[in-house]
């Protein structure tokens, strides 16, 4: 009787060459996402370019290369494409893909990926909003058609309905947020979430905004949302001291952020003491002089202007009138902007320094110093008569404003056109408070100040305004 061959064995030579490749590429993965988290992406790039040398198969890898590539400003595409084959069933990779079209100019090829996919996973909500996002900075008046889509492909998804509301909501398209409301109400009843959303509804509309009672019926459910729904209504209707209630009871715990900008509002309509503690004026806001040249403030504006490809500023945003950049700005490898980047830490570290000692209590002053790092960037261009809503930063520690370009003085108009002003609440809030003060623009001025302080710009009336903006947070938190 014949034996068979026992299969042959790859030589260990081999064996423990592709276990050190393996241990290698992971090693380098490891560095290049300690160094994306540290912000450092020349080094997180370098580091990654090895690993998908080594490991061209790995997955993982691949779309870490993208992410940094994309974050960094470098073309994306291929490899999140290349992602894309290594994990098809992630949707991620997909996702980095339509981002990274669309940041080359080719939005008609990420919506129509994104399309694609939504056709197949109807309930992917993320992917609904990336596409309505693009749909919207592109200038399409259909954004939300990808909600209208879904909800016929999974009408029995309540999140798709609710996702399609929020997104309404948030453009201010009260009537047909009230339409997919009342047909989500008709499929599923009055649930909890509805029954918040309607209240969102008639408050934020205006159809209910003087009702005193409005939000009566939920007194005892405790949800952070409804709160803030609530801390606006109560403010907008003059019930300032429940106002203060709502976010007094948020004081403490994790859910504060967003609520201290609205409590000082009521502390100050109250005449509280705390409202001058949490925003001290003016005192908190520093404006500096990067001492960037002309030149340098020239090479930047160029840079800049490439980079507002948007069509139209995203619902969420404060921008009126104007275009937002998107990824994270500051992070990018390009010469001009590492320049900046450089001045702008050395002009935040120099403002942290300078604070009064810690408060354990106080939202500026309680978080710790040592090392900070951007939790985002952007640069905003705006028209003539284009300015920001009045708003605030709750999820940064410090904002800003650097003007790279401002409008010629007879462009401007008379002051305070243009300029930066700090304190006055919403104006959809209707509140007898008077801004605290304002910083007039200058090119290569960096203006400072703490993420809960309500800020927006009066319009201008002629030529261009260029700035970047940034938050700031802990390293450590």
């Amino acid at each position: 009787m014949k034996r068979s061959s026992p299969p042959t064995a790859r030589p260990v030579s081999r064996c423990v060459a592709e276990s050190a490749a393996s241990l290698l590429a992971e090693g380098l993965l490891a560095e290049g996402l300690k160094a994306r988290a540290d912000q450092r992406l020349d080094h997180a790039l370098g580091a990654l370019t090895r690993a998908a040398h080594i490991a061209p198969r790995d997955a993982n890898v691949a779309l870490a290369l993208a992410h940094v590539r994309y974050e960094a400003g470098l073309t994306a595409v291929e490899q999140f494409a290349r992602a894309r084959d290594l994990a098809p069933e992630r949707f991620e990779p997909l996702r980095g893909h339509a981002l990274a079209l669309a940041g080359e100019g080719e939005t008609t090829a990420a919506l129509a990926l994104l399309d694609e996919t939504l056709a197949a996973n109807p309930l992917w909500l993320d992917g609904h909003r990336l596409a309505a996002s693009l749909r919207t900075t592109a200038g399409l008046d259909d954004f939300d058609v990808g909600f209208a889509r879904a909800v016929k492909a999974a009408p029995d998804a309540l999140p798709l309905w609710l996702g399609w509301f929020h997104l309404l909501a948030q453009a201010r398209c009260w009537e047909r947020a009230s339409a997919v409301l009342d047909a989500a109400q008709a499929r599923f009843g009055t649930t909890r979430a509805v029954r918040f959303g309607r209240l969102y509804l008639l408050s934020e509309s205006g159809e209910a905004a003087d009702d005193p009672a409005l939000f009566d019926a939920v007194e005892g459910e405790a949800d952070a949302g409804l709160d803030l729904a609530r801390i606006r209504h109560f403010l907008r209707g003059g019930q300032w001291d429940r106002a203060r209630q709502v976010g007094e009871r948020h004081l403490g715990q994790p859910s504060v952020r967003p609520f201290w900008p609205y409590l000082t509002l009521a502390w100050r309509l109250l005449d509280d003491p705390r409202g001058r503690w949490l925003d001290r004026g003016m005192d908190f806001v520093r404006t500096i002089d990067l001492g960037l040249s002309e030149p340098e403030l020239t090479d930047l504006a160029v840079t800049l202007r490439a980079l507002h490809t948007a069509r139209a500023p995203w619902h969420e945003q404060s921008v009126r009138g104007g275009t937002q950049t998107d990824r994270p700005l500051l992070l990018r490898l390009d010469p001009a902007i590492m320049r900046v980047r450089s001045a702008i830490e050395q002009a935040v570290a120099g403002y942290i320094a300078q604070l009064p000692r810690p408060d354990a209590t106080h939202p500026l002053l309680a978080p710790p110093r040592a090392a900070f790092r951007l939790a985002g960037s952007w640069s905003v261009r705006l028209r003539a008569q284009g300015y920001h809503a009045t708003h605030t930063h709750p999820q940064g520690w410090i904002s800003s404003a650097l003007y790279v370009s401002v409008p010629p003085v007879h462009d401007l108009g008379a002051a305070p056109a243009g300029h930066l002003q700090f304190g006055a609440g919403p104006p959809e809030l209707g509140l007898p408070l008077q801004p605290y003060g304002d910083v007039a623009p200058a090119a290569g001025r960096l203006i400072l100040f703490p993420s809960t302080l309500w800020h927006g710009t009066v319009p201008f009336v002629g030529g261009e305004r260029l700035t970047i903006a940034f938050d700031v947070v802990p390293a450590v938190q």
